[in-house]
C-alpha cells in the first residue's frame, strides 16, 4: 500500500486482529489505526486515498473476521472516545463506551437506559445495528450522533438520516460513529440497579456468557427481540427453530452452536474463521429445510478467505 497521511494516533501494519474479536479467530488488519482523538481520524480520513477502503472495527463482540484478514484500514475507537455525558435527562457516550457502561452510569444518575446493560459491545456497534433488548431498542432513546464521513467530514446525524430498522440502520458503511446522545426516562437509581441485576442473573442463566461467542448469530425472524415478559412468544425465535433443526450442539471443526443456547455461535477453542461461518451456513440451509424459514446474520462477517 502507498504511504498513508501522518496522524497523531496509532497506526500499525499487518496487524493481528483475532485478539480483538470476542470469537478469537481472523488474519490480520494491513493497516489498524487507532486515532487519538475526532479531529485527527477526519484528518486522516480527508487525506487518506478514496481508494483505500476504511472498515470501522468496534470491541469486536459481534463480528467475524475472515482468515485471511482485512485489506485496508480497520479503524478502532480507544481511549479517546469513550467518554460519558449526563445533562439533564440527556446521555452523551463516546462510540467506544460500552454498553454496560452507559447503562450503570445512567442508572446512577437516575436515568434509565437499563435495555444496554446486557448488550455486548460499545455504543457505536449499538447505534449502527440498532441494538434492543427486552423489548427496547437504540432507535426509542436515540437523539443525535457525530460521525466522520469517508471524506473526513464531520456531521450531525439525526433519527431520520439513520432510518433505524429491526438490527439495521442506513449508516454507510465506511462512515465512523464517534459519540451519541439519548434521551433516558428518569428512575430510581435503587430500582434501576436491582432491574439490571435481574437482567444479568437471567442472561447467565440462560445463555452462555463464559465461552467465545459474539452474541446472538441471527436475527430472530419474527422481526423483534426478545421482551423478557412472561406471555413473550417464542415461535419465530432463532433459537426455537435452530433448536427444532435438530441443529442445538451441532459442530463444524471447532465451531459449535452452543448446547445452553443454540443462537449463539461458539469457538470451543481452535475453530478457524471459515468453520465458524460454515457452520453458520448449514444451519442457515438446514432450517430453510426443515422450517422454510431464511435466518438472517446478526454477526458481521467481514473480510478475506484465507488464501488456497
Amino acid at each position: 500500500m502507498r504511504d498513508l497521511p501522518e496522524t497523531r494516533g496509532r497506526l500499525m501494519p499487518e496487524r493481528p486482529l483475532a485478539d480483538l474479536t470476542w470469537l478469537r479467530v481472523g488474519g490480520p488488519a494491513e493497516w489498524l489505526f487507532q486515532p487519538a482523538d475526532a479531529e485527527d481520524l477526519a484528518a486522516f480520513l480527508a487525506a487518506l486515498d478514496l481508494a483505500v477502503p476504511v472498515f470501522p472495527m468496534g470491541v469486536g463482540s459481534n463480528l467475524i473476521v475472515r482468515d485471511g484478514g482485512i485489506r485496508g484500514v480497520v479503524i478502532r475507537l480507544g481511549r479517546g472516545f469513550n467518554g460519558i455525558g449526563i445533562d439533564g435527562t440527556g446521555v452523551t457516550a463516546g462510540a467506544a463506551a460500552l454498553d454496560a457502561h452507559v447503562a450503570r452510569k445512567a442508572a446512577e444518575a437516575g436515568l434509565d437506559l437499563t435495555f444496554l446493560r446486557t448488550i455486548p459491545g460499545a455504543i457505536g456497534g449499538a447505534v449502527r445495528m440498532n441494538a434492543g433488548c427486552y423489548g427496547e431498542y437504540v432507535a426509542d432513546r436515540f437523539v443525535s450522533a457525530e460521525a466522520v464521513t469517508r471524506e473526513g467530514a464531520r456531521v450531525t446525524l439525526t433519527p431520520g438520516d439513520l432510518a433505524f430498522a429491526y438490527r439495521q440502520s442506513a449508516l454507510p458503511e465506511d462512515w465512523v460513529l464517534v459519540s451519541a446522545t439519548f434521551e433516558a426516562p428518569r428512575g430510581d437509581p435503587d430500582e434501576l440497579a436491582a432491574r439490571m441485576e435481574a437482567q444479568i442473573a437471567k442472561r447467565d442463566a440462560t445463555q452462555p456468557t463464559k465461552d467465545r461467542t459474539a452474541g446472538s448469530t441471527f436475527r430472530n425472524p419474527a422481526g423483534f427481540s426478545s421482551t423478557g415478559a412472561a406471555d413473550d412468544t417464542h415461535e419465530l425465535k432463532a433459537w426455537k427453530v435452530i433448536d427444532e433443526a435438530g441443529l442445538r450442539g451441532a459442530r463444524l471443526g471447532g465451531a459449535v452452536m452452543n448446547a445452553k443456547h443454540p443462537n449463539f455461535l461458539t469457538n470451543s477453542g481452535e475453530a478457524t474463521a471459515a468453520e465458524l461461518e460454515q457452520l453458520g451456513e448449514m444451519v442457515r440451509e438446514k432450517v430453510f429445510q426443515t422450517h422454510g424459514i431464511r435466518l438472517e446474520w446478526e454477526i458481521m462477517r467481514v473480510g478475506e478467505p484465507a488464501p488456497d
